[in-house]
């Protein structure tokens, strides 16, 4: 074999043919690589042997090359099985597709077994302008403005139609919808000289008078801080009737016993709410508040607070539940806001329970709360003073909710993690409804 007489192959640039240079050595210095046997082939080099992963790679290229035709073989028979799947499917759809299918004759026998009957006085046509508006098809009724003596009223709150219900446990102030003869088909209209309130944070302390013009808590509530009367707005310094100071102060009391700061109360309940200021506050403290109060005497208290820019409705703790599903709020609060909690048995204050989470807080601030400071000047009796305050305590015991502060005239429990494992319940004296779902509440 000489040099020339080497096989020479195609290399990939990726994997270079190493080839060996030959010399012919001199007379005094060994052959490296060793040469074979050169007996029967005297005179003539043999090729350097190549190393182990070069053969490798030498051999893995043949089976890739033109020298390898069963490889090539595989492909032709792959892409020949390829195309004929896709003649195959593509002749079983266009048979499908020209009817003769049984697919299509079995939906063919339906459609002529149906019997549809089209009404006449379908219209499917979309009608985007005026003139293609049929009048005896569109009859738009168009509701023309109430009286301006019907600007403060409220459908199912009115005066006149609640002093007809008892008085007893609230009737009277709850929701009582007008009947179908009574309903006034009209639109309220809105004070004179309305005006779009203020953006907040400022709707939280200014409020335009034309929007809501009542002066009676400004006369009522001069002491206590409630609100004040400036020119064309009224103004809320932020006070109440248990906290003269401002909200702001009150809730960092509340702040040194519940976590307010951390995340832990996100939801809360205000009973009673006056003109909202303690939930107001609260948005600082990126807490949500929902706040309810009657409509009495007061009979502007929501409306102001939602022209403040606090959620609130008109209600009252009744004969009805509280339009909420369970455990919905992480805190609940009364501020002297005269709710009988020891009437019906507690039941008022087992209402409070079920809205209210598992480790949720109840807070309660006025009356009977610090009786023996105050009860002359609530004009009430010592006895039935210490009576009330001892029967909510007994009745918060039974609801397994625990004290955990008291100073002056705050008082705050907390509702047990489980609530479940609370046995107390059992011994209650007042009669709930045996219904099968508690949340479906009554709206």
């Amino acid at each position: 074999h000489t040099r020339r007489d080497l096989p020479l192959f195609p290399t990939p640039a990726s994997s270079p043919l190493i080839l060996y240079p030959f010399r012919c050595p001199r007379s005094d210095e060994p052959i490296w690589p060793p040469p074979v046997d050169t007996a029967a082939s005297p005179g003539v080099l043999e090729a350097t042997t190549l190393p182990p992963a070069e053969t490798t790679r030498r051999a893995r290229f043949m089976r890739g090359s033109r020298m390898n035709p069963d490889r090539r073989t595989r492909s032709i028979m792959s892409v020949v099985i390829v195309m004929g799947l896709c003649c195959f499917f593509y002749i079983l759809g266009a048979w499908q597709k020209s009817g003769t299918g049984r697919g299509d004759s079995i939906a063919l026998r339906v459609t002529k077994e149906t019997d549809c009957t089209i009404l006449p006085n379908l219209h499917f046509e979309t009608h985007h302008s005026m003139g293609g508006v049929n009048p005896l098809i569109m009859n738009n009724k168009v509701f023309k403005p109430c009286h301006i003596r019907y600007r403060d009223y409220t459908p199912c709150q009115d005066q006149n139609r609640a002093m007809t219900f008892p008085r007893e446990n609230m009737t009277y102030r709850e929701r009582h919808c007008p009947a179908e003869n009574e309903k006034l088909h009209c639109l309220i209209p809105a004070p004179k000289g309305y005006v779009t309130p203020f953006a907040w944070p400022k709707s939280r302390e200014y409020v335009p008078y034309a929007n809501a013009p009542y002066k009676s808590l400004t006369v009522e509530k001069a002491v206590q801080n409630w609100i004040q009367h400036q020119g064309d707005v009224f103004h809320f310094p932020g006070g109440g009737t248990m906290f003269p100071n401002g909200a702001s102060s009150y809730i960092d009391e509340l702040a040194s016993v519940i976590p307010l700061a951390d995340g832990t109360i996100r939801t809360a309940l205000d009973t009673g709410c006056g003109v909202a200021s303690w939930g107001a506050y609260l948005m600082d403290r990126n807490i949500l508040t929902m706040s309810f109060a009657p409509r009495d005497s007061h009979e502007a208290q929501v409306q102001f607070a939602l022209e403040r820019g606090v959620p609130a409705v008109i209600g009252v703790l009744g004969t009805m539940k509280l339009p909420y599903p369970s455990r919905s709020f992480d805190m609940a609060h009364c501020s002297r806001c005269l709710i009988p909690w020891k009437s019906n048995d507690g039941m008022y204050m087992m209402e409070v329970d079920r809205v209210l989470r598992p480790g949720g807080y109840w807070i309660l601030s006025g009356p009977p709360i610090n009786w023996k400071k105050y009860y002359k000047t609530w004009q009430r009796s010592k006895q039935d003073s210490e009576e009330e305050q001892n029967r909510i305590e007994n009745i918060a015991e039974m609801l397994c909710w625990n004290k955990i502060y008291e100073k002056e005239d705050t008082v705050i429990w907390q509702k047990k993690a489980n609530s479940n494992a609370c046995h107390n319940k059992n011994g209650r004296a007042s009669k709930m409804c045996n219904v099968q779902d508690a949340d479906d509440i009554w709206y």
